[in-house]
């Protein structure tokens, strides 16, 4: 099982952080990768088992299905249904924690998949790099003013 990790600090408190990040559909909205999203079905996008439905900047359509969200640990899991990575089984949580110290926001995004033993360097480097910190990067950026 391939694992990819990446954790940062964002200036600014967990609350505003996290109504930045909670809403499901929102990727668009924050993360400079994501063209546009929807959520299946009409359901509402903090319902336990929706379905996003989103485009990447390189036209690519990925579906993901939500299995957590907590307003009080805040965190979001999910899983993908559907991508052209050639990966199975992949589960990640975009979590966050106040740091009380200058009231910041540590943040932490993980995922768990299998792939091809070929492709692991790749997709760990590029979801990590592409995905996780290019979100936390547009995060620090939208934070800073």
């Amino acid at each position: 099982m391939a694992r990819v990790y990446v954790s940062s600090v964002i200036g600014a408190p967990v609350a505003k952080v996290w109504d930045r990040v909670r809403d499901f559909n929102a990727l668009p909205r924050w993360h400079p990768r994501i063209q546009e999203s929807r959520i299946e079905e009409g359901e509402p996008s903090d319902k336990i088992g929706c379905v996003r439905n989103f485009t990447v900047q390189n036209g690519d359509r990925i579906r993901e299905k939500l299995l957590g969200l907590s307003d009080y640990d805040y965190f979001c899991t999910y899983a993908i249904l559907e991508s052209g990575m050639p990966l199975t089984d992949y589960v990640a949580t975009l979590r966050l924690t106040p740091v009380t110290d200058g009231d910041r926001t540590f943040v932490e995004w993980s995922a768990d998949f299998e792939c091809a033993p070929e492709n692991e360097n790749d997709l760990v480097e590029g979801i990590g790099s592409n995905v996780f910190q290019a979100g936390f990067d547009a995060l620090k950026r939208h934070f800073s003013g």
